[in-house]
């Protein structure tokens, strides 16, 4: 028995996959929308692989804080990208590019459907689309954000990319420092707003996409995202942040559900208001993730109501 939206999408897939095409199958879609359990269920009807594009799952010593798939999902289909990287070690969205493209063709010589799931918009283009060539930093450049971002932290860097470039400002994670530090570097080398110049000619890939964005009703969304973070409270979220404090400058560390638990360990709030800073910070995350949809036509909605 398969779930309305997997038929939908089957239905939809029909075109490519009778032909045995290679097809990447991308679910997109806010946190806490329910991605995982409907691209497990497909990747299952396909007796395909699923490719993670949750940049903050690759880590392997986050889990409970990234919700990741849990070790029973994990065994249901193969999964990449998930757990892969200790939290020092440097990663990029053009590695993840290449990564995901190198692995592509043994997947496909499986199974003409790959899944790819995941809510990091970034590096779903960067696999579809290809990411831009843009300029490596002068020295110079980079020691100046640096040091913004070690004298001011985040906030610093966030009026600077607002001010130089406001449109990118209201699509990225401004929660993320790496993505924000390069878009000030790109902005200062070149004059230009970074956003400008991700409008490259898109690559061309040698397997078909179709891509896919679950949407539920705002309200039913955030009561999901307010729910879960009470779950992972409960599956021990605060005890896995404390065994993360040692390493809290590090970037991977600088996301929603860590930073809130690193104030409270700092004694600037409680426990209470740091939890509902969680879920005030997630559901602004979210929105912002249906922003990034919002710039690309090629998905196709599927609407879920529970």
């Amino acid at each position: 028995m398969t779930s309305k939206q997997v038929d939908e999408i089957n239905s939809h897939l029909s075109s490519f996959t009778s032909h045995l095409s290679p097809t990447l199958c991308v679910i997109y879609g806010s946190t806490a929308v329910g991605k995982t359990n409907l691209a497990i269920e497909l990747a299952e009807y396909h007796s395909a692989a699923i490719v993670s594009v949750d940049s903050r799952q690759f880590y392997k010593e986050m889990s409970i804080g990234t919700a990741k798939p849990t070790t029973a999902e994990l065994a249901r289909v193969p999964h990449y990208f998930v757990g892969h990287l200790s939290i020092e070690e440097y990663y990029s969205v053009s590695r993840f590019e290449q990564d995901v493209l190198k692995l592509l063709p043994s997947l496909f010589q499986k199974n003409p459907v790959v899944v790819m799931v995941g809510g990091s918009g970034l590096y779903i283009d960067a696999v579809c689309k290809g990411i831009d060539d843009l300029p490596d930093p002068d020295l110079q450049i980079r020691d100046k954000v640096l040091r913004i971002f070690k004298e001011e932290g985040v906030e610093g860097l966030r009026q600077q990319v607002r001010l130089l470039d406001p449109d990118y400002y209201h699509q990225t994670d401004i929660a993320n420092p790496k993505r924000l530090i390069r878009a000030l570097e790109v902005c200062l080398q070149t004059g230009k707003p970074y956003s400008q110049q991700l409008k490259a000619e898109r690559k061309e890939r040698d397997f078909n996409i179709v891509k896919y964005v679950l949407t539920r009703p705002r309200k039913e969304l955030f009561d999901r995202i307010n729910r879960r973070v009470d779950l992972m409270m409960e599956a021990g979220l605060l005890e896995e942040a404390r065994s993360l404090l040692p390493y809290r400058k590090l970037n991977a560390l600088n996301t929603v559900g860590y930073k809130e638990l690193f104030s409270y360990f700092d004694g600037e709030q409680t426990l209470e208001e740091a939890v509902e800073q969680i879920k005030v910070h997630t559901r602004r995350y979210a929105k912002r993730q249906m922003s990034w949809m919002k710039r690309d036509g090629e998905y196709v909605e599927l609407i879920v109501n529970s």
